[in-house]
């Protein structure tokens, strides 16, 4: 990819007030603001949401198999589980106008959370113990009616979430189940690159279970979550359960930290309301015990943004990177320079595919193509110029210096 055909430019400066996620994915041209709490994902800012979605869709293929249910479903299905006047975020679609309300005057729910659609869907599979223990999970955009959207993509309206659901026997499959959905999360987080400082975090378990949930806990000074650790054993707790006296007995590492994912064992409340059972093996009816397990995948963007950056702009894991490579031509309006700079091109791509951008810009000086690369944070930067004869300039995105070195010996060292 070259810069010149993103078709979308960096900015010096944004608002001053907004989070450090938002300010500098606005400002590299990650992602456009359409109103508080909803946002365009550009070329680069699709790019990493993507490859986001990818390990996520990897890792959960592990446990379950991939489904997607619409955003928008009928109301009733909410009024069943008694949660269409109880959910404060919900929100609905009705007829914007009077021509359109003429055609339909129907009112929808526009879903933030989906158990009121998978429940029924499972229903129409699972008749048999045979047929459980399943798991369904989605990909979606979601929408939630938050009264202060703020945080750029920490706490969105519209926002991109892996939901998944799963259907049981017993609670003891279902705790079975819950313990291979951790395995499957921890595996999740080291593909992302944010394994180490990732936390399992006890919470609430709200409606559904006297037990407690859990969420996963990412450590960022920036976090809007504090999370008790046991220095001890090393467990640790969200504030909302954190034993009483925790922050002043010295027996716990207190810190803040951004949730990356949950997951909660629902038991039989959605099933209930959907007189959903199967027949046992004696030949008797008993009800289904049920699973969720989230991860909101345009949120873990926002969360590595205030987790990996510095004054220059944001620092990727090469995981989700939108390009491993970033190649900066200098000196371009010398012909012989940018024949070079595109044989230069031409290689990596055969190396790297579909991992380089070549920022081919003419009128840009060097300072400004260097901040530029500083700012959208590809790991490595490849830098050719008149000045640099035969040979690229290389320097990772987290290191201050840069080293000289043939084009084959940079293939050599990080291609894979």
């Amino acid at each position: 990819m070259k810069f010149s055909k993103l078709y979308t430019k960096t900015r010096k400066t944004i608002s001053d007030d907004s989070s450090i996620n938002a300010k500098l994915l606005i400002q590299a041209g990650f992602i456009d603001q359409v109103m508080a709490g909803a946002y365009t994902y550009l070329p680069l800012g699709l790019r990493v949401l993507n490859k986001i979605e990818n390990i996520v869709r990897q890792k959960m293929n592990a446990i379950g198999v991939e489904v997607l249910m619409p955003a928008v479903v009928p109301t009733e299905l909410w009024e069943k589980t008694g949660r269409l006047d109880t959910v404060d975020v919900l929100g609905q679609v009705t007829a914007a106008n009077a021509a359109a309300k003429a055609k339909n005057d129907g009112r929808y729910v526009i879903s933030p959370t989906h158990e009121e659609v998978i429940t029924p869907l499972a229903q129409k599979f699972v008749t048999s113990y045979k047929d459980l223990p399943c798991g369904y999970y989605q990909i979606q955009t979601k929408f939630r009616n938050e009264p202060r959207a703020k945080s750029g993509l920490l706490r969105c309206r519209e926002f991109r979430m892996k939901d998944l659901y799963s259907f049981h026997v017993s609670e003891e499959d279902l705790k079975k189940y819950y313990e291979q959905s951790k395995d499957a999360y921890w595996s999740m987080y080291e593909a992302l690159g944010i394994k180490n400082d990732t936390f399992i975090v006890k919470a609430s378990g709200g409606d559904f279970t006297k037990d407690y949930s859990h969420e996963f806990q990412l450590r960022v000074d920036t976090g809007e979550d504090t999370v008790f650790r046991n220095i001890k054993t090393g467990e640790c707790f969200n504030k909302e359960v954190a034993p009483d006296g925790a922050e002043k007995s010295g027996e716990y590492e207190i810190f803040k930290a951004c949730e990356i994912g949950n997951i909660f064992p629902l038991n039989t409340k959605f099933s209930d309301a959907f007189d959903f059972t199967y027949k046992a093996e004696d030949g008797t009816n008993k009800k289904v015990y049920m699973g969720c397990y989230g991860v909101g995948t345009s949120r873990i963007m926002g969360v590595m943004v205030e987790k990996y950056h510095d004054e220059k702009g944001i620092i990727w894991p090469e995981s989700v990177a939108p390009y491993k490579v970033h190649l900066v031509g200098l000196d371009l309006h010398d012909a012989e320079i940018s024949a070079k700079v595109e044989n230069v091109f031409a290689t990596l791509q055969k190396h790297f595919p579909d991992e380089v951008i070549f920022d081919d810009r003419t009128e840009a000086r060097a300072g400004e193509k260097f901040a530029d690369a500083d700012l959208v944070g590809c790991p490595l930067r490849v830098v050719v110029s008149r000045r640099s004869e035969d040979k690229v300039e290389v320097k990772k995105r987290n290191e201050k210096e840069a080293t000289v070195m043939s084009l084959e010996e940079f293939v050599s060292k990080y291609s894979n």
